[in-house]
């Protein structure tokens, strides 16, 4: 008997990757996904704990729901199974199980893997059934194949935990240590999305360049080789891989950015501040020369390269000087998109025990002035397009009928009117107009040369210069 499976995920790509991981785990138990939590057999929280008070949100989430649970139940309709999934269950499981006994089941990003295990046990007891162990074995190598399509553009996991340890993240604790998947694990899950119709992947880890994956030649692998033998996959046009480290960016990885066709013109490097001080403080292990050392490096390699960050205001202890530094870094830079937050105290991690916490008014004015210059290069960006031809993936429906959704080489949304036999295609669309967030054009061709395709259609550059070039420190 079918069963209906509601996911509601929160957070990072990578946790859109576990989610749909979770249905294929779940498939053989009867479980198919449904696109409301109302009379579902069963929901699945899945949570992140970047986001301030996202404990808060997440219970608030499971009064609505108990509500649900409770009507299902009344109606004799079945048992409705309630589950927090991700790192807020990792980083407090036992808090959910006290405060929300009618939770059927807590557990962490590394053990979803033995989820039919754990629907038995929450089936046949009462109580919560909690699950944040780090095991030994990777789940990885005990996840189902894929249960059918992932899409014109899917995530893959090749990475996940980290081993940086910056004074405000909770992703060592909730994630665990650096862990890289071997690369013909990697390579044949590539394979299967490509021959389910996937054009376009996106390599996903939390230090996605740190991976260090056995090669089947036995020797260890970066991620420029990784890149290039996925490159090598006929069907697969475009490669893009996020969240990257500085410290992590090797030369051949650097490289692969000007000798890689498929790999796109589009990079997210966060940084976080400006200013050395609060680098240190975040225990970043860079300076702000180093970050514009490097991304002149990567723009030499690939002159149109656009550059995507993220940045924190208000860190303990921040001052006016230090701000203007992250302001002057940006400037210097120039991104073509950029996420931004206030600093918010995460429980256990060091930054949360100093004395410095800046008021919230400050940390309010500094995210603002920021937004403000981000918007701007965002805006300018996206204005650089406008009576250029570029090459779109549709990948999606839009809203409107007759309209399609799809991606830029540099991650900028595009629709356009196109017929429903251009999904999944390439093709070539003149900008007519720019917005903050999106591009709109009109179909120059339905057919993008396979040469034009190869190279990505890369003919765009940046309006931003790059980063002048810095001596090395000694």
């Amino acid at each position: 008997m079918t069963k209906k499976l509601f996911i509601k995920t929160w957070g990072c790509q990578m946790n859109v990757y576990d989610s749909a991981r979770m249905a294929d785990v779940l498939a053989p138990l009867g479980y198919q996904p449904v696109d409301e939590p109302d009379g579902a057999d069963m929901v699945i929280l899945n949570t992140c704990h970047i986001r301030e008070k996202a404990a808060e949100k997440v219970f608030s989430e499971l009064g609505r729901l108990r509500q649900m649970k409770d009507r299902k139940a009344e109606a004799e309709d079945g048992r409705m199974i309630l589950a927090v999934a991700g790192c807020v269950a990792q980083a407090e499981g036992e808090e959910i199980v006290a405060r929300a006994p009618f939770v059927d089941m807590v557990f962490g990003p590394q053990t979803y893997h033995t989820l039919p295990e754990m629907v038995a046990k929450a089936s046949r007891a009462a109580g919560s059934v909690l699950n944040t162990d780090f095991p030994a074995e990777s789940k990885f190598d005990l996840l189902p194949e894929e249960a059918g399509a992932q899409g014109v553009a899917a995530f893959l996991a090749v990475q996940e935990g980290c081993d940086k340890f910056c004074t405000f993240c909770v992703v060592p604790y909730t994630r665990g240590a650096e862990f890289s998947r071997p690369a013909g694990q990697v390579l044949a899950e590539a394979k299967r999305l490509v021959a389910g119709g996937t054009r376009e992947i996106t390599l996903l880890g939390q230090n996605v360049n740190a991976w260090h994956g056995d090669g089947p030649d036995g020797t260890t692998w970066g991620l420029g080789r990784l890149i290039r033998e996925l490159a090598e996959i006929d069907g697969l046009a475009r490669i893009r891989y996020t969240t990257s480290h500085p410290r992590d960016m090797a030369d051949d990885l650097i490289r692969a950015h000007a000798e890689v066709p498929q790999l796109m013109p589009y990079l997210h490097l966060p940084v976080q501040a400006g200013s050395d001080r609060i680098l240190a403080a975040m225990n970043r292990k860079h300076s702000a020369d180093d970050y514009r050392r490097l991304v002149d490096r990567l723009r030499t390699a690939k002159p149109d390269l656009a550059m995507s960050g993220d940045f924190i205001v208000g860190f303990p202890g921040e001052s006016d000087a230090d701000f203007a530094q992250t302001l002057k870094l940006v400037t210097d830079i120039g991104y073509a998109q950029a996420y931004s937050f206030k600093y918010s105290s995460r429980p256990g991690t060091p930054a949360s025990a100093e004395g410095a916490q800046l008021p919230e008014e400050v940390k309010e004015a500094r995210l603002e002035a920021l937004r403000q210059l981000l918007d701007a290069q965002q805006i300018a960006f996206n204005h650089g397009f406008v009576g250029r031809s570029v090459p779109v993936l549709f990948d999606r429906v839009g809203r409107r009928d007759g309209q399609l959704l799809g991606r830029s080489p540099w991650m900028q949304s595009v629709h356009a009117e196109a017929d429903a036999r251009l999904l999944g295609r390439i093709v070539e669309v003149r900008v007519d107009a720019a917005r903050a967030n999106s591009l709109a054009g009109t179909v120059v061709t339905t057919e993008t040369t396979t040469s034009r395709i190869m190279a990505g259609g890369h003919i765009a550059p940046s309006p931003f210069q790059p980063a002048a070039t810095l001596e090395a420190s000694a």
